[in-house]
């Protein structure tokens, strides 16, 4: 449960931004999406290998710039 503890006199719409800035961090809407639609084994390991895979060209292009 995210708490948001409001100061006195502060704005409303301050609080709330603080409320949905926290509620991003804690990742529930990923998750949320994530266990919407079932992926097998393979195929998770398929997108693991590819983004892998562009991780590290990416390294290799910062390293030879």
């Amino acid at each position: 449960m995210i708490i948001v503890p409001v100061k006195e006199n502060e704005n409303l719409d301050r609080a709330l931004k603080r409320f949905k800035r926290k509620f991003e961090k804690t990742g529930v809407i990923k998750e949320l999406r994530v266990r919407k639609a079932f992926v097998s084994d393979a195929e998770r390991k398929r997108e693991q290998k590819i983004k892998a895979v562009y991780v590290q060209q990416m390294r290799e292009e910062k390293d030879n710039a």
